[in-house]
């Protein structure tokens, strides 16, 4: 018998659709089996495709796990983002605050009467590496910095903001740096003049040749930028093709990552 599961597409740090990190969210009563969760996001082929349950553990208002069109990951900002969006402004949660279970531990997100949405993540501390010979392959020239972080990302500091949007890496060269993705980043400048900092970021062991905007890396990027630039609230922007705009917020241990969102799609998705 085919079973049909109501299925949402929304760009994540977005005022307007195609721009952002397109996420797929599908909220279930209960948990469907972990080989239906991965065929369902190898389906939709997005960078992430959230699956939400109501009753997380400990306490928690939902159950959160997401999925990249190859595997599960620990966590991720712009499908979480997009998860609060559809359950806030589509499925009629009149609360201003929840609480999610998740791999990474309690994550909270709370809207703003703006309409911006605020995740509070554990920030991901960086240590200075050796700069490995894969990384001069794969960037085409040598990083100022290069660091790994706590949470398995790596992070190459460049010139400036041109540098890091003109960059065409070696997707070969990237996968060999890290199983979980290569940031790389620059101070503010330029045509974004108007921000602290900006990054893209490249998982292709992920399965994610380029993420569009990438809440996650955020927790990385902004403990790095507030630590260099000796301020705790700072504007970011993913120079991706389609781009997308960040606030973060230093709050002790943790970060606040801010931004809005976009419904580009809402049905039903069926299966066997």
């Amino acid at each position: 018998m085919t079973q049909s599961l109501p299925f949402y597409q929304i760009d994540s740090f977005a005022t307007e659709v195609f721009r952002g990190n397109p996420a797929a969210v599908c909220p279930s009563d209960t948990w469907l089996s972990d080989d239906v969760m991965r065929a369902l996001a190898a389906e939709n082929n997005l960078s992430e495709t959230a699956f939400v349950v109501p009753g997380g553990e400990g306490g928690a208002d939902y159950g959160l796990r997401w999925f990249t069109p190859t595997t599960e990951v620990d966590l991720c900002g712009h499908a979480t983002l997009a998860t609060a969006w559809a359950l806030f402004f589509d499925l009629g949660v009149t609360k201003d605050a929840l609480t999610f279970s998740t791999k990474s531990g309690i994550l909270t997100v709370t809207r703003g009467d703006d309409g911006v949405l605020t995740m509070d993540f554990p920030q991901s501390k960086l240590m200075p590496a050796p700069h490995p010979e894969e990384l001069l392959r794969a960037l085409g020239h040598p990083a100022l910095e290069f660091c790994k972080a706590k949470n398995g990302m790596v992070l190459a500091l460049v010139k400036d903001a041109l540098a890091v949007r003109k960059l065409k890496p070696v997707m070969r060269a990237v996968a060999e740096l890290s199983d979980h993705g290569l940031i790389v980043t620059a101070p503010g400048g330029g045509e974004d003049g108007d921000v602290d900092f900006v990054s893209r970021y490249f998982a292709p062991r992920l399965g994610i040749p380029e993420d569009p905007v990438t809440g996650a890396a955020h927790t990385v990027l902004a403990p790095y930028w507030a630590r260099r630039l000796g301020k705790n609230v700072l504007k970011a922007r993913q120079v991706s093709r389609r781009g997308g705009d960040v606030g973060c917020e230093i709050a002790g241990d943790r970060v606040k990552i801010s931004g809005r969102a976009a419904l580009y799609l809402k049905g039903e998705a069926r299966l066997p």
